[in-house]
C-alpha cells in the first residue's frame, strides 16, 4: 500500500509538471474561440446588473413614497386628535 501512495504522488507530479509545460500551449487555442463566449456573458452580466439595479431604484422610491404617506396621515391624526381635546 505504501508503494501505490509513493507512485501516486510521482504520477501527480508529472501530471501537474505536464500541465504547466502545455499551458503555454492550449491556453492560447482555447481562449482565442472562446473569447467572444466570455465578452457576450459578460455584457450579459451588465446588462442583468443595470436591470436590477433600476428595478431597486423603483421599489425604494415606492416604499420611500409609502414611508411618506404613512407619516402624513400619522401626522393628520394627531393634529384631529389635539383639535378634539382642546
Amino acid at each position: 500500500m505504501a508503494r501505490w501512495e509513493a507512485n501516486a504522488g510521482i504520477w501527480t507530479a508529472a501530471i501537474i509538471g505536464a500541465g504547466f509545460i502545455l499551458a503555454p500551449v492550449v491556453i492560447p487555442f482555447i481562449a482565442g474561440p472562446a473569447r467572444p463566449l466570455l465578452k457576450a456573458a459578460i455584457k450579459s452580466g451588465i446588462l442583468l446588473y443595470d436591470k436590477a439595479s433600476a428595478m431597486v431604484a423603483e421599489a425604494t422610491e415606492a416604499a420611500e413614497n409609502l414611508v411618506a404617506e404613512a407619516k402624513a396621515e400619522i401626522q393628520a391624526e394627531i393634529k384631529a386628535v389635539k383639535r378634539e381635546t382642546s
